[in-house]
Parts: structure tokens; sequence; C-alpha cells
């Protein structure tokens, strides 16, 4: 199925960089100045899904980049009865950006995978991510050399699912479509994305969710490995 492939782009939160884990961490150092009382799993359990559904309206542009850091924590506080002004939020919002990329749990087999196909194919990344925050990461992690280039939303100026994101990653890569694969966690920004621009995708499905036979899936990075 992959024989003609020569470029593996990857999403990087949720995919190769754990954000569940490394999101946890920061809030701790943050809470901890700021807010000692919060309990950090009970804050967590309930900014994921607001955090992932802020996301979701940010990436098809019914949210700006400045809506999305207030409203995910403003909306988390509310639904945990925790009165928090305005001027808590945006230190809270600057200072886990800050922290975030200190921490930098990677999924298991991460590394192991990267150095296997970087032998054999040439790596890059596509991420809705903002730039600055996600060059850390990448740099932080120590996996930054794997990759021949790193596209964000910021720099090709839309965002995944759109096409234009993927144009301009492909095009920067020096990459065909035919000859080109997008791996990550989001049906619709990474799955979709990738088939509706033309090129073969791979779910990255650590959560193990029912998904259709057709698409084409992983649980674990290591099976990368088989596929390649």
């Amino acid at each position: 199925m992959y024989s003609k492939i020569s470029h593996i782009f990857f999403d990087l939160d949720h995919t190769l960089w754990d954000f569940d884990k490394n999101s946890e961490k920061a809030f701790e150092v943050v809470f901890s100045e700021v807010l000692p009382e919060i309990n950090i799993e009970k804050f967590v359990s309930v900014y994921a899904p607001i955090n992932q559904a802020c996301w979701k309206l940010y990436q098809n542009n019914l949210m700006t980049h400045d809506e999305l850091r207030y409203r995910r924590l403003k909306d988390s506080f509310d639904a945990l009865n925790v009165s928090v002004s305005d001027a808590l939020i945006d230190k809270i919002s600057d200072d886990y950006i800050l922290n975030l990329p200190n921490s930098n749990h990677l999924f298991e087999g991460c590394v192991e995978t990267l150095e296997y196909l970087h032998k054999k194919y040439k790596l890059h990344i596509i991420t809705n991510g903002f730039a600055e925050v996600q060059f850390k990461k990448l740099n932080n992690s120590g996996i930054h050399h794997f990759f021949e280039t790193v596209t964000n939303s910021e720099m090709a100026g839309v965002k995944k699912p759109h096409s234009g994101i993927f144009e301009h990653a492909l095009s920067k890569a020096s990459a065909e479509k035919e000859e080109s694969v997008m791996i990550g966690d989001c049906l619709d920004a990474d799955v979709a994305g990738a088939i509706n621009f033309g090129i073969q995708s791979i779910f990255f499905n650590s959560e193990k969710i029912d998904v259709s036979k057709d698409v084409n899936q992983i649980t674990n990075l290591a099976e990368l490995k088989y596929l390649f």
C-alpha cells in the first residue's frame, strides 16, 4: 500500500507529543503559584474536552487565537464554579503557554519509530499549533532533527483540514501527492483533510475509538515500522 511513499507527514500534538500529559504538568506549575487550591486532575478532566471543542472551532475559523486562549480557561473555570478574573485568566494563559514546552512526554515508541523511518523516508510536520510553541516542543523534546520541514497554520495562512496547508507543506518539502502520506490523531483535520487533498492518510488511534474499516489506522507508533 505504501510502496511509493517517500515523504511522511506527521501531526505533532496528540500524535508524537503527548499533549495531555504535558498540559497537566504545565498547569501544575502555573496553579501552584496562582491557584494552589485547584485540584489538577479534576481541572484537566474538565479542561481537556473544552480545549478540544475550542480547537475545533479555531481550525474551522469560528474562533480566533485570542478567543481560544481565553475561552478554554474561562469555560473550564465556569464548569468548576470557580470565580477567576479576566486579568488572572490572561496571566494563567500566558504562563501556561510559557511552561507547556518544558514538559516533553512523547508517545510510546515515538523516538524509536522516528529513528527507523528517518533512515528510509523524508519526515515532515504539519501542525495547526502556534509556531513559536511548536518549535519549542520539537526542540525541547529532542525530535526536531528528524524532520526535513515543519509547516504550521500561521505559515500557511490556513489550518488543517483546509487543502491549502497540505499544498504548502508538500511544496515546501518538494513532495508529490502520490509519494506522500499524512499521520495524525484527528479524523477531520488530519485524515479527512489529507484524503480530500489527494494524499493517503493513517489515523493515530491511541484511544482505540471505533472507526470505519475504511480508515487506515494504528494504535501505537511502533506499528509504523511494520507498514513502511
